[in-house]
């Protein structure tokens, strides 16, 4: 099975390459313009949308949430996909109701220079992390860590997907999403077509573990409904493609993405599921499904997990150099200077697989700690347009999300035990509770402590 694999994961690496166009110009390599100035239709932005967020990291991430909490579980990491719907807002508020061109511009203009570099400091790491984490689900599905295979898989599919994407920039991404997102759903619905014909399932497994307020599951589905409404901004790879399209366009890309993240996160999460429901003692997810479907099925498992890195991965890199080119300016805005730096982005992400940490929820669960920062500029900043927001709120609001998130970092780790021997997630809500109540608190004060100078002068 593994050299089959290997195989079909070089067909469709040859036919994202032939897909992605050399781009000669920076609008082409940085915004994904054709090379007639045309941007990208409402298909090719909802598949790119879904694609690039239904990562390798996401679907493993559902499975095995699935296979420890039950359907508790995979509907948590579900509704983190709810970030489509509070991310299409903010774009919509930013750029068509406030005439801001990327979110830098606006955190510049609210906030300084302070704004802009907190934002960009967060979002280089999150980048950093989803290069990292969807290379290390490639090794996972390969081989054991460390081993011959697994490292060989890592560089070679790092390398083609890093070639493709130097090639194109964002207009490569954009048009091999649309076939990348293609080939996942058709992989995901004959999977589950399998599963159900198996005949080793019943509906009454997806419920084996029931609801229960205290327990992770359930826990982990309010810490997402708390994230969600920060998340989407401090993802630059959604937040790019809010700036692409007309408004209409953009707004039923968001929309359409939302549901149909859902239902695909979900679906895949429930193999997870329904693998938890008949494990033994001791028994790993893929050992289960493995048993219970054969080999056909895991290849199909692997393939969905392969396409999705590929197009997360390409889309990743494409943000990473708009990112440091564009938005930050540390370099002239050329192909050339964008090509440079996916290729330094993509080392740093190998840097974090050979030695890093090798928890994939952790990156997600730290990131979205961190990026609760955000959450009262959403509140106060964007939905209200409050413009009398002060720097120190701003500021007093980052550094207690970075202090929470390290925090949740280091207990999950077990490096501490400060908070007690509680579940890492009933602390991971309780530091989210306490991050977001804290940067809110700090808004509101420096809110009425403008409108209090005001009515003094």
């Amino acid at each position: 099975m593994e050299y089959t694999l290997f195989i079909i994961v070089g067909i469709v690496a040859m036919l994202s390459i032939l897909l992605a166009p050399i781009a000669r110009t920076a609008d082409t390599f940085f915004s994904g313009v054709s090379p007639e100035g045309k941007s990208p239709g409402l298909v090719t932005l909802i598949f790119s949308q879904v694609t690039t967020w239904i990562f390798a990291r996401s679907l493993m991430n559902a499975a095995i949430l699935g296979f420890y909490y039950g359907i508790w579980g995979t509907l948590a990491y579900a509704a983190y996909y709810l970030s489509f719907l509070t991310g299409g807002k903010i774009i919509d508020c930013l750029r068509f109701e406030q005439g801001f061109t990327s979110i830098q511009a606006f955190l510049n203009q609210r906030f300084g220079k302070a704004g802009i570099v907190c934002y960009n400091v967060v979002i280089a790491v999150r980048l950093i992390s989803e290069v990292f984490a969807n290379l290390l689900v490639i090794g996972i599905l390969f081989g054991i860590a460390g081993s011959n295979v697994y490292v060989v898989a890592i560089i070679g599919f790092s390398a083609v997907t890093l070639g493709y994407s130097m090639m194109g920039g964002l207009r490569a991404s954009l048009r091999t999403d649309v076939l990348q997102m293609a080939l996942f759903i058709f992989a995901l619905a004959i999977l589950l077509l399998l599963v159900i014909v198996s005949g080793q399932f019943s509906i009454s497994d997806l419920i084996f573990k029931e609801f229960q307020i205290g327990q992770p599951g359930p826990i982990l589905l309010m810490v997402a409904f708390l994230q969600i409404w920060s998340y989407p901004m401090h993802d630059p790879v959604m937040m790019d493609r809010g700036f692409l399209s007309d408004r209409e366009t953009t707004r039923k890309s968001f929309l359409h993405a939302a549901w149909i993240g859902v239902i695909c996160i979900i679906a895949f999460g429930s193999l997870g599921v329904l693998a938890g429901a008949h494990a033994g003692e001791g028994d790993a997810m893929n050992t289960v499904l493995m048993r219970l479907l054969g080999e056909w099925p895991m290849l199909l498992f692997s393939i969905t997990l392969v396409i999705s890195a590929m197009s997360t991965l390409d889309s990743t890199l494409s943000s990473s150099a708009k990112l440091v080119a564009v938005d930050m300016k540390v370099v002239p805005t050329s192909v050339v200077n964008g090509r440079i730096i996916m290729l330094i982005f993509m080392l740093l992400g190998l840097l974090c697989v050979f030695y890093g940490n090798q928890d994939l929820f952790s990156a997600v669960a730290v990131s979205g700690t961190a990026s609760l920062f955000l959450a009262p500029v959403v509140f106060f900043s964007i939905f209200a347009k409050r413009e009398d927001i002060p720097v120190w709120s701003y500021l007093g609001a980052f550094v207690v999300a970075i202090m929470g998130a390290s925090l949740y970092f280091i207990e999950s780790s077990s490096y501490t035990q400060w908070l007690g021997d509680a579940h890492k997630y009933t602390k991971l809500l309780v530091i989210s509770v306490s991050v977001l109540s804290a940067g809110c608190l700090m808004f509101w004060v420096g809110m009425k402590s403008c409108a209090h100078k005001v009515a003094i002068n």
